[in-house]
């Protein structure tokens, strides 16, 4: 397995419905016990797995990139896409036969899969020793061992409260420049496509002086970039009487203030004018104009939005519960590029194939990537997740065949946009931060500019970390070629 995420920007059709990874490092530091993860799916799962790198840190385990080395693996794993499921599966079946061959193995599911399917996975299938969802962390020891003793560790409860604040994360598969800060657990939007709100639970905004900490540590630490994660991040907020939004919302006249995320935003800002502050998810029926004022404000603060569509047809969105319908979509991004201008990099999720849609409304989805032409889109085709609101009262009835073929009429869309939006970039001179060596060539570096597109350059005597200026010469749909110029 690659110990990498994969850089996606335009996907074929067949892979459109995988899921990103990662696995822990080799970490050597004397103690007595090995940990093994493997992470599937988005960035709050990665943010996760370092949280609970850390509690077993605290416990007497170093991490180990091979499984074969491991006493305990842990599996952190996502139910948004069938695949990403699919393939826990299969990976669990080929633990099962390793566990035959060492007993003392303790293997573990957290996150979504967990809090989904716990009692399948412990008692029909008996694939797992610890099933653990996603706020349930901090028992993980106490877990382990009572799997060590024999019996079975579950914990899927759903806490209200907790956002894990004062755990200090271990950075894994880190290149030093950039880091993931967990701001709020959960989602209170119902989509019914998605599984999330039940095994994620209610919104609970973390203090957020404990993210301006993290980000002061980060920054300290040699780290330039801090990308601020949650379920929604716009609806983030906080007051030091109550982090749980549903119950601040009624009693927001009797708390001493509110943190919003804009205010959050410039908090994180102001840590340092060279640390990059970048964030994800938002929700377009939450992204306020104070946000891209605030966004405007700040140089270090990236242009660059990331703010799922799913369909472009109003009829479509209504089933989704999306909550806002086609024109106030467009509205929202008129607003962003008369704020922030035309170069603020904007991506958006895209589901094809949705329940009952048709061919005329597949077409808006289309029309509407026209008027937008977003810099580059995460793409599926609809699979129906057990359990929402969408397999419980609709009819999954667009054939297999009709959602791929209009899949990749949506992605063709997508590697047009994406090379129209990356000429616009050539002749242009942007700020670049080094994330490393390009894959291609040792000679050349690769890092990203401020609307989040990889750009690449010739080595020189710059570093990972640096800053460097960079002229635009060349693109391809997916990246930018540039000349260092100062």
């Amino acid at each position: 397995m690659e110990n990498i995420i994969k850089d996606i920007d335009i996907i074929p059709a067949e892979e459109a419905q995988a899921c990103d990874y990662k696995i822990t490092e080799e970490e050597n530091t004397g103690k007595q016990k090995k940990l093994y993860i493997e992470s599937y799916g988005c960035q709050m799962n990665f943010s996760d797995s370092e949280i609970v790198a850390s509690i077993m840190k605290e416990n007497g385990f170093d991490t180990t990139a091979n499984f074969e080395q491991a006493d305990v693996i842990f599996l952190n794993t996502c139910s948004i896409r069938e695949k990403a499921e699919l393939t826990v599966r299969k990976r669990l079946t080929q633990f099962k036969s390793i566990k035959k061959e060492k007993p003392e193995l303790t293997i573990g599911v957290l996150g979504c899969m967990a809090e989904r399917l716990k009692d399948k996975l412990l008692e029909e299938e008996k694939l797992v020793d610890v099933v653990v969802g996603p706020d349930a962390y901090r028992d993980l020891p106490n877990l382990v061992k009572v799997a060590e003793e024999g019996d079975k560790g579950v914990n899927t409860f759903l806490s209200r409260e907790e956002t894990y604040a004062d755990i200090s994360p271990v950075r894994l598969n880190s290149d030093g420049v950039s880091a993931f800060i967990s701001i709020m657990r959960g989602c209170d939007n119902m989509c019914s496509f998605c599984v999330v709100p039940f095994t994620r639970g209610r919104e609970r905004s973390r203090d957020p002086h404990s993210i301006v900490k993290e980000a002061q540590e980060l920054f300290a630490q040699g780290y330039r970039e801090v990308t601020l994660l949650g379920q929604n991040v716009d609806s983030f907020k906080w007051s030091p009487e109550e982090n749980n939004k549903a119950r601040l919302n009624k009693q927001e006249d009797a708390v001493s203030k509110v943190i919003n995320f804009a205010n959050l935003l410039e908090m994180v800002a102001k840590v340092d004018p060279l640390l990059r502050v970048r964030f994800s998810t938002s929700h377009p029926k939450d992204i306020t104009d104070e946000v891209l004022y605030t966004m405007k404000k700040y140089d270090n603060i990236c242009k660059y939005i990331h703010l799922p569509v799913q369909s472009g047809n109003s009829r479509v969105l209504d089933l989704m519960n999306r909550t806002y319908d086609r024109e106030w979509y467009l509205e929202r991004v008129a607003k962003i590029r008369e704020i922030l201008g035309q170069e603020c990099g904007i991506s958006s999720d895209m589901i094809a194939g949705f329940c009952s849609e048709t061919e005329e409304e597949h077409q808006e989805t289309l029309s509407l990537m026209d008027i937008v032409k977003y810099d580059f889109s995460y793409m599926f085709y609809y699979s129906e997740r057990p359990g929402t609101l969408a397999a419980k009262k609709y009819k999954d009835d667009i054939a297999l065949d009709v959602k791929k073929r209009r899949l990749q009429e949506i992605i063709n869309k997508q590697s047009q946009h994406s090379l129209e939006r990356n000429q616009l970039d050539v002749g242009q001179e942007q700020l670049v931060l080094v994330e490393g060596t390009s894959k291609r060539s040792e000679e050349q570096l690769k890092g990203r500019n401020s609307a989040n597109k990889v750009v690449i350059f010739n080595k020189g005597d710059y570093k990972k970390g640096d800053y460097v200026r960079v002229k635009i010469t060349d693109c391809t749909a997916a990246t930018l070629f540039g000349e260092v110029v100062s």
